[in-house]
């Protein structure tokens, strides 16, 4: 018997109140010949499971368990929003030898700063004050650059429904699990895989000039910046931002 060999895996890792939903209409292009993998994250879609730590460091742990299981050893591409960026650099961190290349999408390597930290406080108080429900009704629409906030309603209104159904603990656990994380530029200065960082000009989440600075970071680098695009690349401009995916991917593993 001829044995069979397992296609090049690509694992999209969603953001903050997301789900793996997020990425449906992204990949539904992809050609085949790629192995796709969409985990939620923990506390976040269907996974509801209790989480007794929200950490960057623990969600990556069950990033790496969810491959072990799915029978993925070999080295991955990751394509990460937001949230999942950070879980990226720490698996990144951690267990090098598992990263094939990464996309980081709307992604920082940078710590939160004092006044960012003090925000995602306040946005737990408001959460604990008023209902998640309330905090997505406002808290998603800033994260489309301004021309795409009307425009877009279909896919605002997928990550407000999502948003909404993101349990209250989740919400604060995730929000100080971001806060707490540590600075992780040195993770991409030494990244031995390919790098590509999409970013926003009117993203209010990661500025854009601190996107640009990050991108000369790693050695084997490459940046898609997008004029009209806030958070949300992904959604905002999936035509171009899938393209840099693919891109990443055929160079990644040779295709």
């Amino acid at each position: 018997m001829t044995p069979t060999t397992t296609p090049p895996t690509i694992v999209f890792l969603h953001g903050f109140a997301e789900s793996r939903e997020v990425w449906s209409d992204f990949t539904r292009a992809f050609p085949d010949g790629y192995r796709l993998l969409a985990p939620n994250l923990p506390g976040h879609g269907t996974n509801l499971a209790p989480v007794p730590d929200f950490s960057m460091e623990a969600q990556a742990r069950y990033v790496i368990d969810y491959l072990n299981q799915k029978g993925c050893p070999e080295p991955v591409l990751l394509v990460c929003h937001s949230m999942g960026g950070y879980v990226a650099l720490a698996l990144a961190e951690r267990w090098p030898q598992r990263v094939a290349g990464l996309a980081f999408i709307n992604s920082s390597a940078l710590a939160d700063t004092d006044e960012k930290r003090q925000n995602r406080e306040k946005n737990i108080t408001f959460v604990q004050k008023h209902g998640v429900g309330k905090f997505m009704e406002s808290f998603v629409r800033p994260l489309f650059a301004p021309t795409n906030r009307d425009r877009l309603t279909e896919a605002r209104g997928l990550l407000e429904e999502i948003g909404k159904a993101t349990p209250e603990n989740t919400i604060a656990g995730a929000l100080r699990g971001m806060a707490a994380r540590p600075d992780r530029t040195a993770v991409l200065a030494k990244a031995s895989f390919p790098v590509l960082m999409v970013a926003g000009k009117h993203d209010v989440a990661v500025h854009f000039d601190e996107a640009v600075r990050q991108a000369a970071l790693p050695p084997i680098g490459s940046a898609l910046f997008l004029e009209g695009s806030g958070h949300l690349a992904y959604l905002e401009q999936p035509e171009p931002t899938r393209r840099a995916v693919l891109a990443l991917a055929a160079a990644v593993f040779g295709r």
